[in-house]
């Protein structure tokens, strides 16, 4: 692990630069050198007062594999958001008071990103992934509207094989 700053945090207080062993923290140009700082030191991010700096992991675990019946209860909650977020848009555009129209709208967004995390978790979000492939076969079998874009769908098959 290295440290890292968030330079919009950063009130240059430089209390980093002190108690740096090794002289990886610089706050000139807001970088912590990587190669200089020891890994899972720590004297930096627990001398800054603004809290700007931050441990990075050099290795992340790799992501566990999901169950079909957690990816089934992943999908049902995807859709169950996205029917809050449907009816969060309706009573945005039916409500008169403009507070009850921003909460509204509050909801339909927080909805859609839930949404879009379950679906990405269900192993939808994946391009290689058989998941988008019926996907993408199951929309060109279905009738869409007007204006669906076929060809971008046909071109995503083709592409991914």
């Amino acid at each position: 692990m290295h440290a890292a700053r968030n330079v919009l945090l950063c009130s240059k207080d430089c209390l980093c630069l002190f108690v740096c062993p090794t002289g990886a923290t610089d706050t000139e140009d807001g970088q912590v050198d990587f190669s200089k700082c020891l890994d899972g030191c720590r004297l930096c991010i627990d001398a800054c007062p603004s809290h700007a700096l931050y441990l990075v992991p050099d290795n992340y675990a790799l992501p566990q594999k999901k169950s079909d019946e957690m990816k089934s209860c992943l999908k049902k909650l995807a859709k169950a958001k996205i029917e809050q977020e449907c009816l969060s848009a309706s009573l945005e555009k039916s409500a008169k008071n403009p507070i009850e129209r921003q909460l509204a709208h509050s909801f339909a967004k927080s909805n859609r990103i839930m949404a879009e995390d379950c679906v990405r978790e269900a192993g939808f979000m994946l391009p290689q992934s058989e998941e988008v492939r019926s996907l993408l076969a199951g929309l060109l079998e279905q009738e869409q509207p007007e204006g669906f874009p076929r060809e971008v769908v046909e071109e995503l098959l083709t592409l991914l094989g």
